[in-house]
């Protein structure tokens, strides 16, 4: 058997029913020989967001994989494969190589030597006998641990050349941390004492699947909850307990209730410092629950650690806590809830002109608004994009179902929301999946969304065109004067019918709601549909 054939029955043992790629890579032919559905993109970078997001939306169950060709395929994968790393995603990445009479010889991309800062495990096969081994080492380390890409470069003569028979293999297994149990009493007491702690949730719980625990914890401590814009949706938005998620811009419970704090509880997350996630205050009381133990005091101080997966680690703490409070909660809930509620209520009553307001260029926030108001919330999947579509949506979308919210930002690439909506799509073709992006993103990866036609993905694209990198705009002010640097443009629903899809453009608050509906009807059909709205420049956030 080729070794091509080799990776695509392993793949197939994987469970892997579609593989993502650009050609030339042999594997992509082989895979489709094993009835594995192959999906050919228009740059690599999208095609390793739709792994990535099949990845996110299954809590790693289902593992997304991606081929590309040796050389400038794997040169240009290079951005998508460092997004997933940053976001701690884990995916299968299968680079063609050059010969292996050529490998690592100057000026030949290497896969194995370049990827090795943006994967948690890179290999490079060079005997063909050795692809099984390989691909086992590849797999293990994506299903476990800390969620990260692997990568496994497959030069060219090696797919072609023929693997010995007698080769077997046997999926990876999928193995659990438990905490340390005098850490867990340490932390449950700390809990227990804390007069107004917050729980502060990361993806770790989308990928431990504990939402039932993170949900009971904070009943039992009358906890708030905030989450990470990655864990977003891991903790039901229209819980009295909720304070929304934490990026950028954030809701004014949220910073209130992190400012007065005695305790903040990290379950799930790295407390890793970006600009794109809610900063923790100076001089709290910090513990951290995580899952890799390198985040411990890489970027804040913990008084109180310990490593495990998120769903053992909230067992464990649910025990002891649920002991120490002598089997319930104590009656805290109705003064929490009550001053999360005030709050939101001012926060929500300074927003509402924006969020129902009637005017031409539209505000971004009324047609964010009217789409949660028209959309089933809870049989949704919704990303944004880098830049003011994360800052508008990220705050104000309330998901009540976990993995309905895909959230991201420790790194962010325009048009990264595109194939991640594409991904989720195919992953759960039930749901509406759903980008936000504004008309920067669209210049990036835009062509892609002739994919999601050819391929027979039907999401819904809503693009927010206000012809600026408005974002851009306060620190921008001369070379907008000057060059109108920032000034950017294109008829983007016009763009989309032209590539197969159906595309309107909205200018009229009136028609918004209409608007959605139609494309919506139009995702039933078969059919992806980008809807256009011409947006005031807005520069307005939640930040405090």
């Amino acid at each position: 058997m080729k070794g091509s054939a080799v990776v695509a029955q392993i793949l197939k043992k994987e469970g892997v029913e579609f593989l993502i790629g650009y050609p030339v890579n042999h594997v992509l032919e082989a895979a489709a020989e094993a009835d594995i559905r192959t999906i050919i993109v228009r740059q690599e970078r999208t095609g390793l967001h739709m792994a990535d997001a099949v990845s996110r939306v299954t809590s790693g169950e289902r593992i997304g994989v991606f081929a590309m060709q040796h050389g400038p395929g794997t040169e240009n994968a290079f951005g998508g494969v460092a997004q997933a790393y940053g976001d701690s995603v884990p995916i299968v990445v299968l680079p063609g190589g050059y010969p292996r009479r050529l490998l690592n010889i100057p000026p030949n991309f290497s896969a194995f030597m370049n990827f090795q800062h943006v994967t948690k495990w890179s290999e490079q096969v060079i005997l063909p006998e050795s692809l099984p081994d390989a691909m086992r080492r590849a797999f293990t380390q994506v299903k476990n641990g800390r969620p990260r890409p692997v990568l496994v470069e497959l030069p060219t003569d090696i797919l072609a050349a023929e693997v010995p028979d007698g080769w077997t293999y046997t999926p990876a297994p999928r193995l659990r941390t438990a905490p340390d149990p005098r850490a867990v009493t340490e932390i449950a007491a700390a809990l227990v004492a804390a007069e107004r702690p917050v729980i502060y949730a990361g993806q770790g719980v989308h990928y431990a699947k504990a939402w039932r625990q993170l949900r009971e914890l904070a009943e039992l401590l009358e906890a708030p909850v905030t989450t990470s814009l990655q864990g977003k949706s891991a903790f039901p938005e229209n819980h009295p307990l909720s304070l929304g998620s934490g990026g950028r811009s954030i809701s004014h419970q949220l910073h209130h209730f992190l400012q007065n704090a005695d305790l903040i509880f990290g379950i799930g997350c790295s407390f890793a410092s970006t600009n794109y996630g809610v900063a923790m205050p100076k001089g709290k009381r910090l513990v951290h629950a995580t899952l890799d133990a390198a985040d411990i005091n890489k970027d804040v101080a913990a008084e109180l650690a310990v490593v495990g997966d998120a769903g053992l680690t909230l067992d464990a703490l649910i025990i002891e806590v649920r002991d120490r409070l002598r089997g319930g909660p104590r009656g805290r809930a109705t003064a929490v809830t009550q001053e999360i509620k005030q709050l939101k209520t001012d926060w929500m009553a300074k927003w509402m002109p924006r969020l129902t307001q009637d005017t031409k260029p539209l505000s971004p926030y009324r047609v964010l608004w009217d789409l949660m108001h028209t959309v089933d919330v809870a049989n949704t999947i919704i990303t944004h994009d880098a830049g003011s579509p994360r800052d508008q949506i990220s705050p104000f979308w309330e998901p009540t179902e976990p993995l309905s919210y895909i959230g991201w930002g420790k790194t962010t690439q325009l048009g990264y929301g595109l194939g991640l909506a594409m991904g989720a799509k195919l992953a759960k073709p039930d749901k509406l999946c759903v980008n936000v992006w504004g008309d920067a993103a669209i210049g990036f990866t835009g062509m892609d969304f002739e994919t999601a036609v050819r391929e027979r993905i039907p999401i819904m694209s809503v693009l927010l065109n206000n012809f600026s990198m408005a974002i851009e705009l306060k620190i921008m002010k001369t070379a907008t004067a000057k060059f109108r640097s920032t000034d950017i443009s294109g008829n983007y629903a016009e763009f989309a019918k032209a590539l197969g899809g159906w595309g309107e453009r909205v200018t009229e608050p009136k028609e918004i709601v209409p608007a959605f509906k139609r494309a919506i009807a139009k995702t039933k059909e078969g059919t992806p549909a980008l809807l256009e709205f011409i947006t005031e420049k807005a520069e307005d956030f939640s930040i405090f």
